[in-house]
């Protein structure tokens, strides 16, 4: 039996995650703080899902927290490690910047320290699409420069980004980095769109429509992202022996087992239609307020999923209207709206 140590555990796609894991028969141990960023119960009651499984185990603490990381790899001797836990939201990080430095830059310092004292077979770290900042050149290439990031929160991944690929040099850690885009689907975070519209919609009232609707997303089903990263975690990246060798758009590092990876739909949506969907699915009509564009944010996201395939013969299937109905099922069942 393969253990994988999960952080973020009980936030929405470690709790997708977790659950696939140990569906195909791995241990599972999940770090998750659950902080009160947004509904406290909605964490509770994936890990609740979870403990139901007698092959997980929950430790609520922060990964920030020192020694305890390098305790749980002690113990644990992980086969695989898959590193969500972060503090998430564009917006948030305008309103509390600290806590990103503390959750994102110094909890994945925590990791790869505690990494480095017991390598895993295999390290796979979430990033965002949110990186490519300012590109106008799209489909976003995962060996685009990606120098320009919009908010903080991205800045702060970027930078897990690098200090990710400087340990995966130094002491031949493999490390994959997957950017994923717009997630969403059942038991998704309170504070992203398809909850605060549907809760809207149903209740009958208005909805805030940023940049009066004039933006695209590459909207990714929750099942379609863990997919992909359950194939990437066999996909281990290998030190090259001859950097002239990397294939074209391959974004393998020519001195470390070190590879970024974007998961996404490859098919960008315009907003307005992601709310027609919604719509569709509820039965309601939504009163759009229409907005300016909120700082830090971007127009348009959008994936080239070319290495994805390469790697795992995998692509994202699920459309944003079977997606979305699936997702409004859920919401309805849960809230019970």
């Amino acid at each position: 039996m393969r253990t994988a140590l999960v952080t973020g555990s009980a936030g929405f796609i470690g709790f997708h995650l977790s659950l696939r894991l140990l569906a195909q028969g791995w241990r599972v141990v999940g770090v998750d703080a659950l902080t009160d960023y947004y509904d406290v119960g909605l964490k509770t009651d994936r890990q609740a899902l979870l403990l139901a499984e007698p092959q997980f185990r929950a430790v609520n603490e922060r990964i920030e927290t020192p020694g305890l990381l390098e305790g749980l790899f002690d113990d644990l001797r992980p086969d695989t490690v898959i590193h969500l836990a972060a503090q998430a939201g564009v917006r948030h990080s305008i309103e509390a910047p600290e806590s990103y430095v503390e959750a994102n830059l110094i909890g994945t310092f925590r990791l790869l320290e505690a990494a480095r004292a017991h390598p895993p077979a295999h390290m796979l770290l979430a990033s965002t699409s949110s990186v490519y900042g300012a590109n106008t050149a799209m489909p976003y290439g995962e060996t685009d420069k990606a120098d320009t990031q919009m908010s903080f929160y991205a800045a702060t991944k970027k930078a897990t980004e690098a200090m990710a690929h400087s340990y995966a040099h130094l002491y031949d850690l493999p490390t994959t980095m997957f950017r994923f885009f717009t997630v969403y689907g059942p038991w998704g975070r309170p504070d992203m769109a398809p909850i605060r519209f549907t809760r809207a919609i149903l209740e009958g009232r208005p909805i805030d429509v940023y940049n009066h609707g004039k933006m695209k997303r590459d909207f990714t089903f929750v099942d379609d992202l863990v997919e992909g990263i359950l194939r990437l975690i066999d996909a281990v990246p290998e030190r090259p022996a001859d950097a002239a060798q990397i294939p074209e758009g391959d974004s393998l590092s020519p001195v470390a087992p070190y590879r970024i990876v974007n998961i996404g739909n490859a098919a960008p949506v315009p907003l307005l239609e992601f709310i027609a969907a919604i719509e569709a699915a509820t039965g309601r009509t939504a009163q759009q307020n229409l907005m300016e564009m909120q700082p830090g944010d971007v127009t348009a996201t959008w994936a080239d999923t070319t290495l994805l395939r390469r790697l795992t013969d995998y692509s994202p299937t699920t459309s944003v209207p079977e997606g979305v109905d699936r997702f409004v099922t859920w919401f309805r069942d849960y809230y019970a709206l």
